[in-house]
């Protein structure tokens, strides 16, 4: 086993154990009334009482999240190709995507449950809207920066533009596709719940919205730790996906 390893692999635990135990000692220190801050063991506690609620609303939203997020990869990853492969396209299309990426999608919301009416599809949306432009900037910046030194030699020895482009540039993509993803499945959390605190009869951030209208704080805070817990899981697997089809774009010494 390669020194430094366990620590790597403990390192996470230990921090987020930390946090909650400097959370709990402050609140206790301080005093600080529940209805502020409320402390971990109250928070943890409440989220067992209502750990069936939890469940099925964070099903909900995980689902919404899912969806759209797959939706943001597909039609990303296209649109990204298309951008990084044509400079013409990347020219008429990136300030539309800019500009459009500008408008805060939480304006957005109420669009579309007009169009579409109260439940999943409006969260689906907010979900794909919000999270489709870093995969879409992330792998045009990997096409287009491919060195055109690389591109001539690789025209002297005959290949064409597509070759060029599904041998050499899609798989150099691959390292900022990925921290595309990993950027993106968070963004795709922060849409479902927005939408789902404007307008859902599920999800998360609908509880969090009863939560809050019924004082129940802890509530509140156990619905954000389960939002945490979902993102992270989310992350981990994507990250994992990373070291196993683009493992050659990291450093060695990131891999000791």
């Amino acid at each position: 086993m390669r020194r430094g390893v366990p620590w790597e692999t403990l390192a996470p635990w230990l921090v987020t154990i930390g946090l909650f135990v400097g959370w709990e000692g402050a609140c206790r220190l301080f005093a600080i009334p529940s209805y502020v801050l409320p402390p971990p063991s109250l928070v943890f506690s409440e989220m067992w009482v209502f750990r069936e609620a939890l469940w099925k609303n964070s099903l909900v939203t995980l689902w919404t999240t899912v969806a759209g997020f797959a939706l943001a990869v597909g039609f990303g990853l296209v649109l990204g190709i298309a951008i990084g492969w044509s400079r013409t396209i990347y020219a008429g299309l990136y300030p539309v995507m800019v500009g459009f990426n500008a408008v805060p999608k939480v304006a957005v919301v109420p669009i579309l449950v007009l169009w579409f009416g109260i439940g999943e599809i409006p969260a689906i949306l907010t979900a794909f809207l919000i999270s489709f432009f870093p995969i879409v900037v992330n792998v045009a910046t990997g096409l287009a920066t491919l060195e055109p030194e690389l591109e001539d030699v690789l025209r002297a020895l005959g290949a064409k533009k597509l070759d060029i482009m599904l041998k050499v540039g899609i798989p150099r993509s691959l390292p900022y596709f990925f921290g595309a993803l990993k950027v993106a499945i968070t963004l795709a959390f922060v849409g479902s719940v927005v939408s789902e605190t404007v307008a859902a009869n599920a999800g998360v951030g609908h509880l969090l919205l009863s939560a809050q209208a019924n004082f129940e704080v802890p509530l509140v805070f156990g619905g954000l730790v389960a939002l945490a817990v979902l993102g992270i899981g989310m992350y981990a697997i994507f990250a994992v996906l990373e070291r196993r089809m683009a493992g050659w774009a990291f450093r060695s010494g990131m891999n000791a």
